[in-house]
């Protein structure tokens, strides 16, 4: 269905006004419990996995690319003008989709699933980053991801645009016990690496690799905490560069450590093939 809007102050557009401000829109979609998709190739991935819609925002030029997947969905269509007022930034892809948030699974029911690998998140507080280590996760076979509880949301729009709807293609649960969350995993079969820049860890590339591996990464500036490294069952690093390390470059950012920590993860899972 749709419906021609002239004014940006429309209540009908509310679940798109002020996109730029982060902890407005935190409130609001909680409270909604909704989430936008930022173009045509992340609206359909939404779609796809299964995600409600509420309603979508576009121009006239994009009624067509979007047409075979929209449905009886309610569709505004705003000027190229009215787009940018609105959302606060000029939309290249297109279209915004107010899209519904379907209930998390439990950790408990993410633990007792088919995954092999997982990651486990702890304190990562920037959309981008959280966004990107999905998309690397989804490329790389990680077959679950764990929240700690004050770890950024994968359904906020950057995070979503950043994964490329990556964040739809891949489980998650968020912790309620951050304290207990490692000793459930190792209840549930997993062999817990924590990744540090501590040049003294095992390299990624020796760590021990069981059927069941959870690699935990931790915060983007002071890493994980002394408890999780203390409680994982092994250190793992990336070897760097003795050259980097003599210049003062000792360790990667969050993003490009995990896409090189879990390549590692794919190598041969079985134990005879893991060094010792």
């Amino acid at each position: 269905m749709l419906e021609y809007v002239t004014d940006p102050d429309d209540p009908r557009l509310s679940d798109y006004t002020r996109l730029r401000d982060v902890e407005l829109r935190k409130s609001l979609e909680a409270e909604r419990g909704l989430f936008l998709a930022e173009g045509e190739k992340v609206i359909r991935r939404a779609i796809g996995a299964g995600y409600p819609i509420r309603s979508v925002l576009t121009t006239r030029r994009w009624l067509t690319p979007l047409q075979d997947v929209l449905g009886d969905a309610t569709v505004y269509v705003v000027s190229d003008e009215l787009m940018s007022g609105i959302a606060g930034f000029q939309v290249h892809r297109g279209a915004l989709a107010s899209m519904e948030r379907l209930p998390l699974p439990s950790v408990d029911t993410l633990l007792k699933g088919p995954a092999r690998r997982i990651l486990v998140l702890e304190d990562l507080v920037d959309h981008s980053n959280v966004g990107a280590i999905f998309r690397s996760a989804a490329a790389l076979g990680v077959g679950a991801i764990l929240l700690s509880p004050r770890c950024a949301d994968p359904l906020y729009r950057r995070a979503v645009k950043v994964s490329m709807g990556a964040v739809f293609s891949i489980p998650y649960a968020r912790m309620d016990d951050w304290f207990e969350g490692l000793t459930r995993l190792r209840e549930a079969g997993y062999h817990t690496l924590a990744l540090t820049p501590d040049q003294h860890a095992t390299p990624m590339d020796r760590a021990r690799l069981t059927d069941r591996v959870a690699l935990l990464l931790g915060s983007e500036g002071d890493g994980l905490s002394s408890h999780w490294l203390q409680e994982a069952d092994e250190a793992v690093c990336i070897p760097m560069s003795p050259d980097a390390m003599a210049a003062g470059v000792d360790s990667l950012n969050v993003v490009a450590a995990a896409a090189i920590a879990c390549h590692g993860l794919m190598r041969a899972t079985d134990p005879a093939q893991s060094p010792a």
